[in-house]
């Protein structure tokens, strides 16, 4: 028989696996239970001083809100009470200027009708004694609506020159803009007086 040459049969070799790693030991102590519970019992202590803080924090802070609010409604009552006498003030004033005023027209209004009353006797000799007797007339109603005009109350007055107006709107309108025309031309002129 003959030899055949053997064959080294080699079979293809399975491929290796790489060796499985081990975890890597660490190199911190393992934790015991110990060491757990303190990390939880300063954790709980933080979170109560914050609890604590926070509410140290509110309260204080409730305190100053507390104590602005206090010093916001007395200033304000502070004020209010500057406003009402100022108001007070303001009203008494604003009398005190009316009655002037009221005199002063009134003055104006006698002193008028006695002008008129001086002239009636020219007007006479002039134009003749049916106009000068106008005249009389205009001057003795004037002087009696001054006399009428001083004698009143400043609320009398107000109440008069309401139903005026409400009698005769028209009348009362012409009646405000010759005024104002007039008191235009007096400050006006005594503004260019002073210059």
């Amino acid at each position: 028989m003959a030899k055949t040459p053997a064959t080294s049969a080699k079979t293809p070799a399975a491929p290796k696996k790489p060796a499985a790693r081990k975890p890597a030991a660490s190199k911190a102590a393992p934790k015991t239970p110990a060491a757990g519970s303190e990390a939880k019992e300063k954790f709980a202590k933080a979170i109560e001083e914050a609890k604590a803080g926070v509410q140290a924090l509110t309260s204080q802070a409730q305190d100053k809100a507390g104590e602005y609010r206090q010093k916001a409604t007395t200033q304000s009552e502070a004020l209010l009470g500057d406003a009402k006498e100022y108001g007070v003030q303001a009203k008494e004033k604003a009398a005190e200027l009316a009655r002037e005023g009221k005199s002063k027209a009134s003055e104006a209004i006698s002193g008028l009708g006695q002008i008129v009353a001086d002239s009636a006797t020219t007007i006479d000799e002039k134009l003749g004694a049916k106009y000068g007797d106008y005249a009389r007339t205009a001057a003795r109603t004037m002087q009696e609506g001054a006399a009428k005009l001083e004698a009143k109350d400043l609320g009398e007055l107000g109440t008069d020159a309401k139903e005026f107006v409400k009698k005769s709107p028209g009348l009362a309108v012409g009646i405000a803009a010759v005024a104002g025309f007039f008191f235009a031309r007096m400050f006006r002129g005594s503004s260019n007086n002073d210059s």
